[in-house]
This record gives structure tokens, sequence and C-alpha cells, in this order.
């Protein structure tokens, strides 16, 4: 089956714009214009065909390219007609209009030499994650919903995440109790269940319909493996014997929480019925480490642990005996060592993708120094038979560390061959993405988080969706507005064009001219895998579906104030407060923000920076029914004038019936 629609070219303006260019005149004088060109060019020729492309975020990508190409093209033309205009004059002997033209003359050369491509640039950097503008078809029982649930309870505050012997990993930095409730408040949110079992019949009963085997539930015998993500169990790290943590660099590295994982277990057996015999867990490049296995087989003795050489009393993995997954670049971007070497064509996978009915993928949220981001797609790069993934790195973003040089937007992803594969991808029944500890990059240890509402502590969150492009796309919001410059961390996921994956699962017409995606080589174009969309700001993390301005991404919230119960998200609070746009907006001195309480509350405000940081905070303080204001003078707590800048104020009301919250944007300007 083959697409007749168009594709986007491989280097469309998207990548071209973002290329790191050291070449001097040339690079700004020269390439932004040919850049500007191409970018005027395809936008005529992909928004003739289909104007609601208009609203595609790469179109508003390519806006500002192509709108400075015209005042480019514009500057010149004033130049060559004073040129012209003054030859005229000359030859007639008309010296004072002569020397006028010359001046339109100099002064259109005079724009052209010395516009400065950095308000340019600048202005791109702004577009290309553009706001609340969904492409592809959401999926899932309620199409589009990612379900976070932030609980800071679950993680113990004080904790150092790599102190030997009190590693994060451990049972006394994590309390159990509350990461089950965690779970089992997302997995009836997803399906607007009011009971555990009722969730698992409809997460099953949705999958099998989806996967075309008819309206039907778990069946007998049916077999699932927990593909987590060990990655610091490799050679050097573990005692060979006992498979326990060896103390260096690598101790503390965040990888799937051994405590979700157990919440997981206990959802499957107690809540699903699943035998434990048809369970099956581990991550088969690597091993099972020792505390892993203590805290799962003593509850569940019978469930299947999988180790890649079958150490320590774990079950070893198999080898398929074919090729499994052949790469939709067909030999052109990889290679064996990620840059170099011969041609990447396919691979063979463990047996156990091929044994098992269903796949539970359980990724840690973390940066990546190659991919930008690491979660569902990318935690596959140990499901295939190699003894690294090295060759895989020619598909990302930076094939070799700290080196992006495949930037941009339209090129090939390997990621999308990995999410609609139909031994990966394909078999997942449900999307859990590990928030708990997460870290700037995949060997690093767990960051404390600053934006709201973190505010300085673990992430302490678990999200599940049964939309695999949208829990991703939200993973990526998360990472990209955290671990920025100011962060003082890595910042790997501000790297351009690390959603470029994301885009291509979400839209075909995303995809890099003549190529089609099809991992199993067997001439089926894969559909939309799900539907992409970016937030509308890092406070407010609000999505179309939440702002009911289009069909793309629903983030329901879930705090300890606010539990799922069977009639919605959260508890019910309409008319709790109102809270009102500040006054004056714009402002350069001082604003006002008022709110109305209808009922007695604990009230926090916090104001934030357009990075999520705090500026100014006032604790939770009880108030009784009425109005209040609050004046911001534009400064921070030691006195010192803010920045220009946008900002946010972000209201909290704990009552009788739960929490509710509401924020507002404000911008300063000096």
């Amino acid at each position: 089956m083959k697409r007749t629609h168009h594709h986007h070219v491989e280097n469309y303006p998207c990548q071209l714009a973002t290329m790191k260019r050291k070449n001097g005149w040339i690079s700004s004088k020269l390439f932004l214009p040919i850049l500007g060109f191409l970018a005027l060019l395809w936008m005529v020729i992909r928004i003739i065909p289909k104007p609601s492309r208009a609203h595609y975020p790469c179109m508003k990508t390519a806006f500002p390219l192509a709108s400075a190409f015209i005042s480019y093209v514009g500057a010149w033309g004033i130049s060559w007609l004073g040129y012209r205009t003054a030859k005229k004059w000359f030859s007639q002997s008309k010296y004072l209009w002569g020397f006028l033209a010359i001046g339109v003359f100099l002064l259109g050369a005079f724009l052209v030499l010395t516009t400065d491509p950095k308000p340019l640039q600048a202005e791109f950097q702004q577009t290309y994650h553009v706001p609340n503008q969904p492409i592809g078809q959401a999926e899932g029982i309620f199409p589009g919903r990612v379900v976070w649930v932030h609980n800071p309870d679950a993680t113990r505050d004080e904790c150092v995440p790599g102190a030997y012997g009190h590693g994060w990993f451990l049972s006394e930095n994590n309390n159990q109790e509350v990461i089950d409730s965690m779970l089992s408040q997302a997995l009836r949110a997803v399906t607007g269940q009011a009971s555990d079992q009722e969730a698992w019949d409809a997460i099953f009963h949705f999958y099998n319909q989806q996967q075309g085997f008819g309206n039907m539930g778990y069946q007998s015998g049916q077999k699932i493996f927990l593909k987590i993500n060990a990655t610091s169990a490799w050679s050097g790290n573990i005692n060979p014997v006992n498979l326990s943590k060896i103390y260096n660099q690598y101790y503390g590295v965040s990888e799937t929480s051994p405590h979700l994982v157990l919440a997981m277990l206990r959802q499957l057996v107690t809540k699903a019925g699943i035998p434990q015999e048809n369970i099956f867990i581990g991550d088969p490049m690597k091993h099972i480490y020792k505390h892993c296995y203590d805290l799962w087989h003593p509850e569940f003795p019978n469930v299947h642990y999988l180790d890649h050489n079958g150490w320590a009393g774990r079950e070893p993995v198999q080898v398929s005996q074919t090729a499994r997954i052949f790469y939709s670049d067909r030999g052109a971007v990889l290679r064996s060592n990620g840059s170099y070497g011969p041609p990447i064509y396919d691979d063979y996978l463990y047996t156990i993708f091929e044994e098992v009915d269903y796949l539970i993928n359980i990724p840690t949220l973390k940066g990546h120094k190659h991919a930008g981001i690491t979660a569902f797609p990318k935690n596959h790069f140990g499901s295939h038979t190699r003894d690294n993934a090295n060759h895989l790195h020619g598909g990302l973003v930076a094939p070799e560390a700290n080196n992006p040089s495949r930037e941009g937007y339209g090129l090939y992803r390997v990621q999308v061959d990995l999410m609609s594969h139909y031994l990966l991808g394909k078999k997942n029944l449900i999307y859990v993405m590990d928030g708990l500890w997460t870290s700037d990059y995949e060997i690093d240890d767990p960051d404390k988080w600053w934006m709201t509402p973190f505010n300085n502590d673990w992430m302490s969150s678990i999200f599940v969706s049964l939309d695999p492009v949208a829990i991703e796309s939200v993973g990526f919001d998360f990472l990209r507005s955290e671990f920025t410059p100011q962060r003082g961390l890595a910042t790997y996921p501000q790297m351009v064009g690390v959603d470029d994956y994301l885009h291509q699962a979400a839209d075909s017409t995303c995809w890099p001219d003549s190529l089609i995606y099809d991992p199993e080589n067997d001439g089926t174009t894969i559909p939309s895998l799900g539907v992409h969309e970016h937030w509308n700001d890092s406070v407010n993390k609000q999505y179309t579906r939440n702002l009911g301005t289009g069909d793309g991404i629903e983030l329901i919230q879930l705090n300890p104030y606010t539990g799922w119960k069977e009639s919605g998200a959260g508890t019910s609070m309409a008319n709790t407060f109102t809270l009102n746009q500040n006054f004056p907006n714009p402002f350069n001195s001082t604003t006002r923000i008022s709110y109305r309480l209808f009922q007695p509350a604990r009230v926090e405000s916090v104001l934030f920076n357009v990075n999520g940081q705090k500026v100014l905070e006032h604790s939770f303080l009880y108030k009784s029914a009425g109005i209040y204001s609050f004046d911001w003078n534009g400064t921070f707590t030691n006195g010192q004038d803010a920045p220009s800048g946008i900002y946010f104020y972000r209201l909290t009301a704990i009552g009788e019936k739960g929490q509710e919250q509401q924020a507002v944007q404000m911008m300063l300007i000096r």
C-alpha cells in the first residue's frame, strides 16, 4: 500500500535553519537568504494543495524564514532600483536627482549588507516548539488522554541517590503503599473506570479490538512481558555471583524503579487476574539486580525473571534465528558504529518478544546524549541481540555524543520503526512511564526538579496512556522545560529536532521524501500512531483537549488532593474561586492580581518565571470567603528588579472537597 500524498523533503527549512554553520559572512549573508527562499517555496508547495497545513508546527517554523526572505529581496530591489534610476538621471545631466537615486541605492545596499540574521534565528528558536497545534490521530479509550499522577510522598526527600548502601532504588527511599495507590489512580483515570479490575478489563478489550483480535479481554494462557530499563547493569557494575551493584560512578544511575515494577506485578496478578507463571520480566540485554530480585521474588516466586546470561538463578534469554526488524532507511543512514562502517539493514530480537501476547514497556523518563529523550522507543535499544546499540545512534539527533550532527526535522528517525514494529511497539498493552526518579541524561543519578509543582524535589510521578505518541510528547515537554541552560545540568533535550520522531510517528506528511516506514518490510505503510502536541506553557501544562480548542492531547493531573472518581478525574470544586487577569498587563512597575473565594479554603500563591522557577511564594494561609488582591512591584524577594519577560501567577485553593488550581500569564516590560 503506497502513499498518494506528498512528503516533507529531508532538508526542509525546519532542519536547515538550525544547522550549525561557522563560515563567517557566507553563513549569515548567503546561507540564510537561500534558506528563506527554500522556506517560502516549501510553504507554497505544501499549503496550496491543503490550506489546513498552515497550522502545522513546521509551517509556523518556516514562516519567519520566508518572511525574512521577502524583506531581504525587498532590500535588494530598493538597491537595484536606485542604481538604475541614478544611471538614467546622470545620463540626462540631472545630477540632483541622480545623487538622490544614489542615496536610495546606498540605503538598499546598507540593508542587505548590515542586516543581522540573529533576530531571525532567535525567532526561529521560539517557533519550533509551537504550542497547542496537534498533528496526528489521537488514540485511546479517551483519545489522546495522558494521566500524570504526582505525589511527593512516594519518594524520600532527604535521599542522596548515589549514597552507597542507601541508593534511591532501596525501600528506605520509596513508599510502596503510595506508589501502589498512584498506579491504581492512573489506571482508573486512563480508562474512566471505578475499580482496578474494571480498568484492566477495559485495557485488554481496547487493545484486542485495536489489533483486530475482536471484542475480548485477557484469555487464559496468554503471556505478558514487562520490559524494564536496567541501564547500568553491564559488566563491571555487577557482582556476577549474586548480581548485586558494585559501588562506582554508576551506582546511582536512574533507571526503572523496582517499586513501580512491584506495583505493576501486584496489579497484574491480583487485579487483572494473570497467573504468575504467565508473566515475564527483565531487560534482555542486561541483568536483574539483586535488590530488584529480592524485592519481587518473595512475593511473586513463580514469575519468570529473565537475564542475559542466566546468572544467579535467573532464566537466560534466547535469540531469534532470523532477523525480525528491517530498518526503513534500508541502509542509507544506520551504520555499524553510529557514523561510520558498513550499513545496518536489520536486527535479530530476543525470542521473548515472539513468545508473549502482550508487552508493557516501563521506561524511565530521562534526557539522552544521543536522542535527547529516553522513553518508550529508546528503551527498545536493548531489545535487539547485538552487544550494544551504537549502530542505531545514526538514526538519532546526535549519532556521536555531544555532536548533534543530525539536528532538524524531516530526517529518518529509528524510533518510528521501533514504535510501529509488530513485536515491539504494536504489542504494547498500555504505556506506563516511570517518573519517580528521573535525570537529565541516561547514565546520571536522579535529579531534583525546579519547575512547578516539584519545587526542588524529586519528580515523584507516574505517567500512563493508551496513546504512545501523546505520552512521549508530554514527557518531552517536561524534559525540555526543566533541563534548560539556566538549570545548570545537561541540556540534551534542547537539541533541535528531538521531537522529530514524534512528528513522524503522528503524521506521515512529516516523513522524509522517498522514505516509507515499514519495519516488517512487507509493503504495508504504517498509519498514524497517535497525536503529537506541545503544551501551552510549563506552569499550566494544558493541551488542546484541556483547553477545549482541539483534538490533541488531554493531560489529566492527579495529586494527593485529587483522586480518581467514577465521574471523572479529580474532585469537583466548581466555583471554589475565580482568578482574575492582572491589571495592568503588560506592566512596567506595579500590577494587581485579584481573586474571589466562594468558600473557605487554604490558599497558596506562587509567582514563576517562564522557566517554571519560583520568583515569589506565599505559603498556604487559611482564608474565609471573600475578595482578595495582591500587588507585585516587579521585584524579587531580595529586592532586585525582575527582568522583562513573561511571568505566571498560580493560585492554589484547598477546601473541604479537594484542591483547585488556576494561573494567569503576565508580561513585565521595563
